[in-house]
């Protein structure tokens, strides 16, 4: 895993964390490249999951991720704990992962 140039990378992002965060993240990862390819852009506070564009960003934390869903509409779900419109036809949804065994990736 090479550094990026601020020197973040995917593995300082799981450093003093949970195992089952990393677990977590190298689920949600393997899930999504079923769609096609992944990059992972790792950055100060998260890490953007690529294809083209950037399609979510996790953040860790101790005990959990906080997975960003990015999309063109506003998604309702109770797993939703936040959601924000950031522009026109963008928007930016949380959820809040405390282990894999709730990793949501049915939309």
């Amino acid at each position: 895993m090479a550094a990026t140039d601020e020197g973040f990378t995917v593995k300082s992002h799981f450093e003093r964390k949970a195992a089952a965060v990393r677990q977590t993240y190298d689920r949600l990862v393997k899930s999504s490249r079923k769609f096609g390819p992944v990059g992972e852009e790792p950055k100060k506070t998260s890490i953007h999951l690529v294809n083209r564009t950037s399609f979510a960003g996790v953040a860790t934390r101790k005990s959990a991720i906080i997975l960003t869903i990015k999309s063109d509409r506003k998604l309702s779900s109770p797993r939703i704990h936040k959601s924000e419109q950031t522009s026109a036809k963008r928007f930016h949804h949380e959820v809040k992962q405390l282990s894999r065994l709730t990793l949501i990736l049915n939309w």
